[in-house]
């Protein structure tokens, strides 16, 4: 079955339901990727995203090889993927042997990197964020490369307007989102010194039932746990549609690379949002702090040009929210911390 709005479930029961949901590709993204030879292979495919979209990939495009790498320090993601017909790769992308040892697909979605924990250990921080990407941009010089970046590398804007656009000069606040910087400087500049095509896939909250600013915020209401508002406003994209857009970007990758914004289309208010879950479980919600007049906010008027609108809007995300989690349904555990604003994870 294909995605599309009409196919949208009205709950997600369980986990496989979701995997499921999660790996349904669009005609649009089956339609982009005919326009792509070859296979697709996914460096770092064992994050929260990684493995979901290697079943979407597999998907849209079942007569390819679609490979993923990673150190799979968990067994069972290896097990996932195979399910779905993924092909894996051990591989420790900081042993520069190992990269140059993978296959030369011609294909590449670039998805390792570090964030939490990234205070603990700065120099593993920009190793994993600056000094890997240049690792591989060298050993794929003729591929397509699609590297997962991210929106903490603007600076805070006006809640007023669109949000950072693609032209706006990176200054983050914190070494996290510093480091990003560096991976993307250093795919920019083997993109100019090898001809090699991509985009910079800089992706604001990405939203799954069992993490995100959605399930963060839920959680928050339902065990009346204060939601402090200060970084009042976000936007975000269900994950299916960001990975969607991921693999789309190979149709539509530049030289030299370029960056593309990829988050939802809405500017939404935290407090709104947790009016909305306390109105759906019949309790108000624990507010505190007061708006600051900036936040993280990402313009996407160019993904939404190039792929359209996402196919799950924001009520539908709510909605799906909502009921997962008063049902007590699986969390990853992991907060976005959508709310810090010293760029210290």
């Amino acid at each position: 079955m294909l995605l599309t709005r009409q196919t949208l479930p009205k709950t997600i029961p369980d986990v496989a339901a979701l995997d499921e949901l999660l790996c349904r590709p669009t005609q649009a993204l089956i339609d982009d990727l005919a326009k792509v030879e070859g296979d697709i292979m996914i460096l770092g495919v064992a994050g929260k995203m990684g493995p979901t979209l290697a079943g979407l990939a597999k998907a849209a495009v079942p007569d390819r090889r679609i490979i993923g790498v990673a150190r799979f320090s968990d067994a069972s993601v290896k097990d996932w993927l195979h399910a779905r017909g993924v092909e894996t790769i051990n591989c420790d992308l900081m042993d520069e042997s190992a990269i140059q040892a993978l296959p030369k697909a011609p294909n590449i979605i670039f998805m390792a990197g570090r964030k939490f924990g990234a205070e603990g250990d700065l120099s593993l921080t920009w190793a994993m964020n600056a000094h890997v990407p240049a690792l591989v941009a060298q050993a794929f010089p003729s591929s397509r490369i699609v590297a997962f970046s991210t929106g903490c590398i603007y600076p805070f804007v006006s809640v007023i307007g669109k949000g950072s656009t693609e032209d706006m000069a990176p200054n983050p606040p914190g070494e996290y989102a510093q480091s990003c910087v560096g991976r993307e400087r250093m795919f920019e500049y083997f993109s100019r010194k090898f001809s090699t095509p991509g985009r910079l896939f800089r992706l604001n909250y990405a939203i799954d039932m069992r993490y995100g600013v959605l399930h963060d915020i839920a959680t928050k209401v339902l065990t009346g746990t204060p939601i402090d508002v200060s970084l009042g406003h976000v936007n975000f994209i269900w994950q299916g549609d960001a990975s969607s857009q991921a693999l789309r970007c190979l149709a539509h990758c530049t030289t030299p690379t370029s960056p593309i914004n990829v988050s939802g289309h809405e500017i939404l208010a935290v407090r709104d949002l947790a009016q909305k879950f306390g109105a759906r479980f019949g309790r108000a919600p624990v507010l505190t702090g007061k708006e600051e007049p900036t936040a993280w906010l990402t313009d996407t008027s160019k993904a939404v040009e190039l792929f359209g609108l996402p196919v799950v809007d924001t009520e539908q995300l709510i909605a799906w929210t909502a009921d997962w989690v008063s049902r007590a349904m699986p969390s990853l555990g992991k907060p976005t911390k959508y709310e810090v604003r010293d760029g210290r994870y």
